[in-house]
């Protein structure tokens, strides 16, 4: 098999770690996928959960700035937000500094959950982490035209 680079300068391993890393992410998204459905939420409600409480500087989010997180559109964060309401998994709050505006948090349902995913999940980030930490720092080193 052919390890010289091709025209674009990139070779074989080249590739070859772009797709190890990609797999290696993609099981670690599956592992938090099905950890999620066991405890009752939807991949996507897990995601929210830690986007609101992961928000940085506050323990709530507007429903653009979970829209903007999630990378989804304003309309379908609504609906989420509307989903989990209906669960118990978040509270909605008119905003102090702006009425128009609507805070989301996370209600102590929601809270219990997500502390029990992440105990879940920072254990198999420490057996996956390294793993991926040293795909990254390889890869890193490898990006062609950097000087």
């Amino acid at each position: 098999m052919a390890r010289s680079p091709n025209a674009a300068g990139l070779s074989k391993a080249d590739y070859e770690l772009l797709s190890e890393f990609r797999y290696t992410l993609r099981k670690f998204l599956g592992f938090s996928e099905a950890a999620a459905v066991s405890h009752g939420l939807t991949p996507q409600q897990y995601q929210a959960l830690l986007s609101i409480q992961g928000f940085p500087g506050k323990d709530w989010v507007t429903i653009g700035e979970l829209a903007e997180q999630m990378q989804i559109a304003h309309h379908s964060a609504v609906g989420l937000t509307d989903r989990m309401e209906a669960l118990r998994l978040v509270r909605r709050s008119p905003s102090k500094e702006d009425r128009r505006r609507v805070q989301v948090s996370l209600t102590a349902k929601g809270l219990a959950i997500l502390e029990k995913l992440y105990r879940i999940h920072r254990a198999e980030l420490r057996s996956t982490g390294p793993q991926l930490a040293g795909l990254l720092r390889r890869a890193a080193r490898k990006i062609p035209g950097d000087t």
